[in-house]
């Protein structure tokens, strides 16, 4: 097992930090810095940036604009831009439904939807979730009737609801899990997957604002909805073959290990800066420093595993197995860990949603702080709840 990058790959690493450096620009830079909320042409901007550099979609095939880079590289790649701070790249096209349709799409659906979604000239959002149909994602309800009719053409008749739609009120489209066949006894069976656009008559948006005042998931509901039945992807009531396959290249990418480390970056610095209830630093208080290097351990051994899965991935060429939720369990749990513990360093300045503080340390480390740490309560439910990938691992992994 190598786990040390070839001298290559340290100098691909050194490309595009350099890149980064230059290219990201500063407004964007601030807002992730100054935890932000990023709106609709804030998160494209950075996307065209990249798909105009060639490298907005390093794990695609090089046909379809990918870079050919091997995992590693696109393993770099990854932490140098979370480690940058550049703006997330929306994962529901490039990530998600992307290489769904590279695995499953005909030749129609591929030449129809990759080249906008490569360009960011569409914007994806994902319908999973139901309301009591999270976790356990096989109970879901949202029903989808086919219609065969000789002068419209074949389509389906969607009626149900999404709920937690992570950017839905940005999306041009949505990828759906929809009941076809509710008369099988198994429950993953009867599934389809359909691409639905969001335009379509019989659509509805309904915000839920969340606890720090933002919004960012919504609900969405379907009453009597069309859908062609050519933008069903797969087999009809396979859907479940499709949604594990994308479940696997959502979870690879929730570690967020270079985010962890700019953000474990900040906190030394700041709490280095800030005095404790006996004037010292805080970095000198020894309970909060055994806290604090008890996560950075944490992190290191993380950023280890995925080393260990990246090789891997190097020497078999085949994507990781069930064993991947470890690094979706540990990363979120350390995501957390980190905003828990950068909310008692900034003591009664994490309080406010906007900043108050005079001193400009003060207010560059808390503006935004108390919403993070409100917004990253979600981390261990979402792409399958920490619990549920315990049961993963326990069966898939341990077999027991």
């Amino acid at each position: 097992m190598d786990l040390n990058y070839s001298q290559d790959e340290s100098a691909f690493r050194d490309e595009v930090r350099g890149w980064l450096k230059v290219n990201l620009p500063q407004d964007l830079r601030d807002k992730i810095a100054n935890y932000d909320e990023l709106g609709r042409e804030d998160l494209l901007r950075w996307h065209k940036i990249l798909a105009k550099k060639g490298w907005v979609a390093p794990a695609w095939p090089k046909e379809f604009g990918g870079t050919d880079w091997n995992v590693v590289q696109r393993y770099i790649f990854e932490e140098e831009c979370g480690f940058a701070g550049t703006p997330p790249l929306i994962p529901f096209g490039l990530s998600m439904c992307g290489p769904v349709l590279l695995r499953f799409g005909t030749p129609e659906q591929k030449k129809r939807f990759l080249p906008d979604i490569y360009n960011g000239e569409v914007f994806w959002c994902q319908g999973y979730s139901e309301p009591g149909s999270g976790s356990d994602l096989a109970s879901l309800k949202t029903k989808a009737e086919r219609v065969r009719d000789e002068k419209s053409g074949d389509h389906y008749i969607v009626n149900g609801q999404k709920t937690w739609t992570t950017l839905g009120h940005f999306a041009d489209w949505i990828f759906c899990l929809v009941r076809t066949d509710s008369s099988l006894s198994k429950r993953q069976e009867g599934i389809s997957f359909l691409l639905i656009d969001m335009k379509t008559p019989g659509i509805s948006v309904r915000p839920l604002i969340l606890m720090d005042g933002g919004h960012e998931v919504n609900e969405v509901f379907f009453d009597e909805v069309k859908v062609p039945a050519e933008n069903l992807v797969f087999e009809e009531g396979k859907g479940w073959t499709v949604a594990k396959y994308l479940l696997g290249h959502e979870r690879m990418n929730t570690g967020r290990i270079g985010g962890s480390k700019r953000e474990l970056a900040k906190l030394k610095v700041f709490a280095g800066q800030q005095k404790g209830d006996d004037g010292k630093p805080l970095i000198e208080d020894a309970r909060f420093r055994d806290k604090l290097t008890r996560v950075e351990v944490e992190l290191m051994a993380l950023e280890i595993t995925n080393l260990r899965f990246l090789d891997q991935m190097r020497r078999s060429g085949q994507p990781p197995g069930a064993d991947v939720s470890m690094l979706k369990i540990k990363g979120t749990e350390i995501q957390q860990a980190l905003t828990e513990l950068a909310m008692q360093a900034a003591g009664p300045m994490a309080q406010p949603f906007k900043p108050v503080a005079d001193e400009a340390d003060f207010d560059q480390f808390t503006a935004g702080l108390a919403p993070r740490y409100c917004n990253f309560r979600k981390t261990s439910i979402y792409a399958g709840s920490n619990e549920i990938q315990r049961n993963i691992i326990s069966k898939m992994t341990l077999g027991l």
